[in-house]
């Protein structure tokens, strides 16, 4: 149906900036509002950053100013600069897409497989 591959993850130390990536592919015929959550260990996984069909992002207040999502429809990807990162960004980051798949005729939601950002000295 429709398969998202995140990359970008990585180490950096505080105030540097990491640029995550998400590709959405499969038998897709739209793709809707594009998103990125984040899960640190031991807490609820929350939303970072989205973005609609439109482009009007969407940003939680712990990443504003700070945090840049966009997306490129025509290769079906979303894109979450980072700058500026604390130790407080540190955790797993999911990437959330709203799909219409060709085979089911429905608009599901879509997860990544989550890419780890660490922000350490």
């Amino acid at each position: 149906q429709v398969q998202l591959v995140e990359s970008g993850g990585g180490l950096v130390q505080p105030g540097g900036s990491l640029r995550l990536s998400c590709a959405a592919s499969g038998s897709i015929l739209g793709i809707y509002a594009m998103g990125w959550f984040r899960q640190a260990p031991g807490k609820q996984r929350e939303l970072v950053a989205s973005i609609t069909g439109g482009g009007s992002p969407y940003y939680t207040d712990s990443v504003k100013g700070r945090f840049t999502i966009s997306r490129d429809n025509a290769k079906n990807t979303v894109y979450l600069q980072m700058n500026s990162l604390k130790p407080e960004d540190t955790a797993v980051y999911y990437c959330n897409v709203r799909a219409r798949a060709r085979a089911t005729m429905r608009i599901d939601e879509y997860w990544g497989q989550g890419t780890q950002v660490t922000v350490s000295s």
